[in-house]
């Protein structure tokens, strides 16, 4: 018999997370989560991890669910006194059912005019359909799922027992494709790919496919990464499991290595972008742009910088390209003022003047801002 979870309701003294800068996965600025621990209870879930994790038994990160009961009341409190930006909230884990604390949560985000991220494994999220609408209408919204394998892949059965009590992947296509319906964004975030079991060649193929089939728009993927006690929980269940394919990820993660080693993620990552364009989709995740934002085009332009930083880390380019690219995203992301009036009232000598833009890139960025004023009429 399997062990049934239990809840302990308790009441932090703070719900909302500001990052010190945009994520440039996800385009999150903040986060905000109304339980601790899982009952999905995926294996490989970096969330064991001992600086995420409340809990010094790793076991227990899937059957004692902690309950922020006064949730709703602490994101209001924050967000009334917080600049509105993209934030990265909603679990509809089996516990939702009963505490409903993430529709809850949405719902001030709508009354607030907060646009919203939500990251899924379940197809209970489509019970709260009517008010994603809602805040897609006011502000926007993003809906991915975690997937990491389709019903047609080659080791399809042995990810459904590393993914515990998550839903199938096939309900979870089958939300996404109601979501596109109903014009929700939606697309894949396929994270973890796990050595072995869903990282070749046909089964990322398989995830383009299916996503493109439901309506998603993006796939979105990244590697493994263990860390102190959930790599040790995560190697006792590839040795009472999948014990051929533990040598393997002990080679692939040496004892003091965090991530995968050498060129392992490149090129997973490669065969993602390969099976992405061959369905039309990007591998990457489209920015949502805030209506009525006056900065829109900065963050078009950070948008573009940021897919840069990863094409060229896929392209193994030298760290100095990358970083500068990246450094560039970061200074657009802060600037005050709106990049179009900068380029139109000084020309390329004001991009030039922004930090970390210098001429090359912002040779680049003006070129980009061209192509907005005979495309779209921005500038």
């Amino acid at each position: 018999m399997s062990q049934r979870a239990s809840f302990v309701p308790y009441r932090p003294k703070s719900i909302l997370n500001k990052h010190k800068r945009t994520d440039h996965w996800f385009w999150t600025r903040y986060s905000a989560y109304p339980y601790l621990g899982c009952q999905h209870g995926c294996e490989f879930c970096y969330c064991r991890e001992r600086k995420y994790s409340p809990y010094d038994d790793p076991t227990d990160f899937a059957y004692l669910i902690k309950i922020k009961e006064n949730a709703p009341d602490l994101l209001r409190r924050a967000l009334s006194r917080t600049p509105v930006d993209l934030i990265f909230t909603g679990d509809y884990q089996p516990a939702e059912r009963k505490f409903k604390l993430s529709r809850q949560m949405l719902e001030i985000c709508y009354e607030l005019g907060f646009p919203v991220f939500v990251l899924e494994r379940s197809p209970l999220v489509l019970r709260d359909l009517d008010l994603l609408k809602s805040i897609h209408e006011k502000a926007r919204v993003m809906v991915a799922f975690s997937i990491i394998s389709t019903p047609d892949a080659p080791n399809y059965d042995r990810v459904c027992r590393m993914e515990h009590l998550a839903p199938n992947a096939e309900k979870r296509f089958e939300a996404m494709g109601k979501l596109a319906a109903a014009g929700i964004p939606t697309g894949t975030v396929s994270m973890p790919l796990l050595p072995g079991l869903c990282d070749d060649a046909v089964t990322l193929e398989s995830i383009a496919r299916w996503t493109s089939e439901h309506g998603g728009q993006f796939v979105l993927a990244s590697g493994l990464t263990l860390s102190d006690q959930q790599k040790n929980y995560f190697f006792t269940v590839l040795g009472e499991r999948f014990p051929d394919l533990l040598p393997t990820y002990q080679l692939l993660f040496p004892s003091k290595s965090y991530s995968l080693v050498g060129d392992s993620w490149r090129e997973t990552a490669l065969r993602v972008r390969e099976g992405c364009a061959k369905y039309g989709i990007p591998d990457r995740m489209p920015r949502p742009i805030i209506s009525g934002d006056k900065r829109a085009l900065n963050r078009r332009i950070v948008e573009w910088l940021a897919n840069k930083v990863y094409t060229l880390e896929l392209e193994n380019a030298p760290n100095y390209r990358i970083w500068s690219y990246r450094k560039a995203a970061w200074a657009v992301e802060e600037l005050e003022q709106d990049i179009g009036l900068v380029y139109r009232t000084m020309g390329l000598k004001g991009l030039q003047n922004i930090p970390n833009v210098g001429e090359k890139l912002g040779g680049e960025i003006a070129e980009l801002l061209e192509r907005e004023m005979n495309v779209g009429g921005v500038l």
